[in-house]
């Protein structure tokens, strides 16, 4: 089971950063975002699974493609800039999070209008004229 692997490998390296923390907290530092990578690279064949099977549904309803991939991109810039802004917070750089989170939401915003764009046509094509 994946999940005990990750418990593992996050138990382990945080008892590593306390110990690393008090004496050398730059290696810590970089021992929390590797470890963080670590999960995230464990958890890429399953993310694989996930968007193959999205797509094959997808494909089979008839739905153009070009919305479900900007779907994922949103899903992935979502992931992304979370990932980024814990690791930046981890480091004690609050504000720069709280940036790294308004950037992800502002490109999240962009990239659904093309498809907020087409909800509203249809219903507007649905309701009476």
């Amino acid at each position: 089971m994946e999940i005990i692997q990750v418990v593992g490998i996050g138990l382990m390296s945080t008892i590593l950063i306390l110990v690393l923390k008090e004496q050398k907290p730059m290696f810590a530092f970089l021992l929390t975002a590797a470890t963080g990578v670590l999960i995230f690279l464990l958890l890429i064949g399953k993310i694989g699974m996930v968007l193959s099977t999205l797509e094959r549904i997808a494909e089979s309803s008839g739905m153009e493609m070009i919305y479900l991939k900007t779907i994922f991109k949103i899903i992935g810039i979502s992931y992304i800039a979370e990932f980024g802004a814990q690791v930046v917070r981890d480091a004690g750089q609050e504000s720069i999070a709280s940036k790294i989170e308004l950037a992800g939401k502002i490109l999240i915003m962009v990239l659904a209008v093309p498809i907020i764009s087409i909800i509203i046509e249809t219903v507007m094509k649905l309701l009476p004229a």
